[in-house]
């Protein structure tokens, strides 16, 4: 954790620390096996793998920010946004990171980069247009918490094993067409089943441990957060705003905003389908709500 006045969540390291080591050893794993797959062929496959990390790691906040049209802004162009994450860096005893805002009419936020020094924080027009000055240094400190739990950077690099699985995954399953439709190539069938098969695995287990770990960070993120601005209240007033607006934002924006859902401070949709928790990368805006009121009686 980065050294500042956010609580240090244990929990949430341990469970980083896990999530990482499972899927590191699952990843080596499955290249180990898809190396023997792949025969002399191997180098073209380690070579794919470490150039897709690399530009992964690199651009990360960049693609973030393209995908929802968000440009960096000074604090003469955004006074009272810099002056919030300015009063709360300095309770938190915490980096500035870059802020930046979008168009966007969807109000939400979110924390990307690959390393704290180069965090960007990125709001939306429709997140500082809904919330009052109180809600929205909850929803900054809810940000702020993520740079300095370091979990901003850990779902950076684990999404990459998961992103890779499925790539390879579709991959696999054209190989397997293309021999399908050839006679003679068994062998080569053979080798894009087991390609397609092991991505497939390698994919499951990413999604479901990395989502475990974010709707846990979530969690954390808010306690942080109420505990740094003693207003949990607030916290959770912004949270049901901006629950409540979702089915009033044009569906163009929506789907713009869906690429950054998972590290957003709240989901761009919610399936109501049973199980579907299970996948879900926020806990419920209820379950978040009701934690903030426990923390809101504790604190008094």
């Amino acid at each position: 954790m980065a050294q500042s006045r956010f609580r240090t969540d244990r929990q949430l390291s341990a469970r980083m620390v896990a999530v990482m080591g499972t899927l590191v050893l699952a990843y080596a794993g499955a290249m180990t096996v898809l190396s023997l797959v792949l025969g002399r062929w191997w180098p073209l496959g380690v070579a794919a793998v470490v150039t897709f990390f690399v530009f992964q790691m690199l651009a990360s906040d960049k693609v973030a920010l393209a995908a929802v049209g968000a440009r960096e802004v000074s604090a003469e162009e955004e006074p009272e946004l810099h002056a919030v994450v300015d009063r709360l860096c300095s309770l938190a005893d915490m980096p500035k990171p870059t802020i930046a805002v979008s168009n966007s009419s969807v109000p939400n936020a979110f924390a990307a980069g690959r390393k704290r020094s180069g965090i960007v924080l990125c709001v939306t027009r429709g997140m500082l247009s809904r919330l009052d000055e109180q809600e929205l240094e909850g929803v900054i400190a809810h940000e702020l918490s993520h740079i300095a739990h370091g979990d901003a950077m850990v779902m950076t690099v684990a999404s990459f094993i998961g992103v890779l699985a499925g790539l390879t995954a579709r991959f696999g399953a054209q190989l397997m067409l293309y021999a399908g439709r050839m006679r003679g190539l068994w062998q080569f069938m053979v080798a894009a089943l087991a390609v397609t098969a092991l991505s497939a695995a390698t994919w499951m287990v990413s999604v479901l441990l990395i989502r475990t770990l974010s709707r846990y960070r979530e969690f954390a993120a808010d306690h942080a957060a109420a505990e740094l601005t003693g207003n949990p209240a607030a916290l959770a007033s912004a949270l049901q705003k901006v629950s409540d607006r979702r089915s009033l934002i044009p569906s163009r924006d929506l789907r713009r905003a869906t690429a950054v859902s998972a590290v957003a401070f709240c989901p761009v949709t919610v399936s109501k389908q049973v199980g579907a928790q299970l996948l879900s990368t926020h806990p419920s805006v209820e379950d978040r709500i009701e934690r903030l009121e426990q923390i809101a009686r504790r604190l008094g």
